[in-house]
């Protein structure tokens, strides 16, 4: 085949990599998308962030109806499906994959299906079903993602040790869970094993769960995992895993350095993730790579070689997807010759857990560390109309505060729908706003957005709904 010639070629078809193919195209460029996968979207859409939110929504359905008794409301026993659950999961995938291939080919993006390898800094050689062909290019963006991190003492080739990606497929439900890592991904998907009946326990190495997030914020994930899970352990490590039967046999060790054997239906193994670098052929262009493998970018998403960009969790920092996005679009305005950087761009965290968290902008702990003086505003949700009439009083809004130019530097907050409420933090600390800014903009009542307002009212010592925790100012 003669090879291909195109302006920008784009490297994977997750949220960064069709995100980026399509800004591309919308500017007027040539563009050449490659993908391995069949489907379009990515780890995000077919194995990440989409199923998993679409099971944690489901099953969730399942704890509404327990509890719904002491409201006045009961059901009869639900019933799981987990054939209808898993079709239902994968149509959502279907539909969202298709529609991203849809309108690829809308805006003339050629999509080429198979495995890209840098020959050297503008060729490609993709190794394609109908056998190789060869990419000539001015600009690559490299968007090719992370995938689970397997380490080798866990990887016993036995199915009923899984990553998420074998999670999320919900084969069966095992009466006995046990979760390695109480990370993000392993809060999530435990929260959706238990909620369908395993008995879940999770394995932490560090003191707490959620370690990066603030502990305000995951103290309420913890007391909930308390309730719903068997058991969560901490300063724990795995030292041992093998094969026993139809079961798989774990060895732990906790702080009292006291080895205990047990015997699990299935294990999660969730310990992170590595970045897809493997045979890229990048030591074959000028792309230089950290030592986890991630490749090294300035603001402008530009890596070593004049000719190649990278986005995403390739590129490393915080492996989300609207990172992703947002990079995209940055990597594609440099290419244009707009002056775009990512620099200072207010990246929001969401940990789709039960109940959820979400933060933005400088944290307290963070502010701690760098020595930067703040004052903290919390709202209780306890003290909200709409999280009682939710029955989810288990919430916080948290505000990171200078106190010299009162401005928000940060948010914290944990609750329902916190997910959803990020968003317009993330405005107001992009927009330079003021606590006063968000104390005297009228939010709708009864809504948890109020939390917001509210909290910044507790900043100036007059809240409404709870009591001063300083003197109002003259």
């Amino acid at each position: 085949m003669d090879p291909i010639k195109t302006e920008i070629v784009v490297l994977g078809a997750g949220p960064g990599g069709y995100a980026a193919a399509f800004y591309a195209a919308d500017l007027g460029k040539k563009v050449l998308l490659i993908e391995q996968d069949k489907k379009l979207g990515g780890v995000c859409l077919n194995r990440g962030c989409i199923p998993s939110k679409a099971l944690l929504y489901a099953t969730g359905m399942l704890v509404q109806a327990k509890e719904g008794a002491h409201r006045g409301i009961s059901f009869g026993e639900p019933k799981v499906e987990l054939d209808k659950l898993r079709a239902w999961k994968n149509s959502i995938v279907e539909k969202l994959s298709g529609g991203v291939a849809f309108l690829a080919k809308k805006r003339g993006i050629q999509v080429l299906t198979g495995r890209g390898y840098f020959e050297g800094s503008q060729t490609l050689r993709v190794e394609t079903a109908e056998g190789q062909q060869f990419v000539n290019f001015e600009k690559a963006i490299v968007a090719v993602g992370s995938s689970a991190a397997l380490p080798k003492a866990f990887d016993l080739g036995n199915p009923r040790v899984m990553t998420s990606t074998e999670a999320l497929e919900v084969e069966e439900i095992p009466e006995d869970l046990l979760v390695i890592g109480g990370g993000y991904i392993g809060m999530e998907l435990g929260t959706v094993y238990s909620n369908l009946g395993s008995k879940v326990t999770v394995v932490e190495f560090m003191d707490t769960i959620l370690a990066g997030a603030d502990p305000d914020l995951a103290r309420p994930v913890l007391k909930y995992a308390e309730k719903h899970f068997k058991e969560l352990r901490f300063k724990t490590k795995v030292t041992q895993m093998s094969t026993k039967g139809k079961k798989i046999r774990v060895v732990t060790q906790g702080p009292d350095k006291v080895d205990k054997e047990e015997f699990f239906d299935r294990v999660l193994v969730s310990v992170g993730r590595v970045p897809r670098c493997q045979d890229l052929g990048l030591e074959n262009t000028k792309v230089e790579q950290d030592e986890k493998g991630f490749i090294k970018v300035n603001d402008k998403q530009e890596t070593a070689d004049p000719a190649i960009m990278a986005i995403g969790d390739i590129a490393g920092g915080v492996l989300l997807a609207h990172k992703a996005s947002k990079e995209a679009r940055v990597a594609v305005e440099t290419i244009v010759g707009e002056n775009s950087t990512t620099s200072g761009v207010i990246i929001p965290a969401v940990v789709f857990t039960d109940p959820e968290v979400a933060w933005a902008g400088l944290t307290e702990a963070e502010a701690k560390a760098k020595n930067i003086t703040v004052e903290v505003a919390k709202f209780p949700w306890g003290a909200s109309g709409r999280a009682l009439t939710y029955d989810r009083t288990d919430g916080l809004t948290k505000l990171i505060i200078c106190p010299e130019t009162e401005r928000i530097l940060g948010v914290g907050i944990v609750g329902h729908g916190a997910g959803e409420l990020i968003a317009e933090a993330v405005v107001a600390i992009e927009m330079g706003a003021t606590a006063r800014d968000l104390a005297e903009s009228v939010h709708p009542h009864p809504t948890l957005s109020e939390t917001l307002m509210e909290a910044a009212e507790v900043f100036y010592g007059h809240p409404t709904h709870t009591m001063p925790t300083k003197k109002r100012e003259e």
